[in-house]
């Protein structure tokens, strides 16, 4: 009796998995946050990462009319690939090109600019990620591009194409 009773609970179990396990063959398994353009950008205060200045989010985009804040790491591998993009716009426009500096160490952040140039008006740092939450990124990298309201116009996320810069060049233009 005592076999009967454990033998039809572990097969009730197996049931249970077999059946969590077969309903989620049914569910997506992309996940992509929700639309970001047409939302204000969240105010924010950081530390610039030469000086140690602080700024908030209104001075380095008030004074513009548009603001394109790109969240980099010196160790991520896509922003590697993004940034003579970077360097290519800003020679090309005068577009505002802020810096979010994303859990990275200060010598890192300063070796990787003095390699690859440095295409930010200011760099500004977060340290411990809570920032680029708080706007909505959910990885490195990811570029917002802001109008003089602080209203996100686009998203990228990912590292930045040339159609990506071809696109932003005919938005500012």
């Amino acid at each position: 009796m005592k076999k009967k009773i454990y033998y039809s609970i572990l097969f009730l179990f197996f049931i249970f998995i077999f059946s969590v396990f077969y309903l989620g063959l049914d569910k997506p398994n992309s996940y992509t946050p929700n639309e970001s353009s047409n939302k204000n950008l969240a105010k924010f205060t950081s530390k610039e990462l030469f000086l140690n200045d602080k700024f908030t989010s209104n001075d380095i985009i008030e004074n513009n009319q548009f603001t394109l804040v790109n969240i980099w790491a010196s160790w991520c591998a896509p922003c590697r690939l993004e940034h003579s993009l970077l360097m290519d716009l800003k020679e090309r426009t005068n577009i505002n090109i802020i810096g979010l500096n994303y859990k990275d160490k200060k010598s890192n952040a300063i070796k990787f600019l003095n390699e690859f140039g440095n295409p930010f008006e200011k760099i500004l740092i977060d340290p411990n990620g809570t920032i680029s939450i708080t706007l909505g990124a959910y990885g490195v990298p990811e570029t917002f591009l802001v109008n003089s309201k602080s209203k996100i116009i686009r998203k990228f996320t990912g590292p930045l194409k040339t159609e990506n810069i071809l696109e932003i060049i005919k938005i500012i233009k």
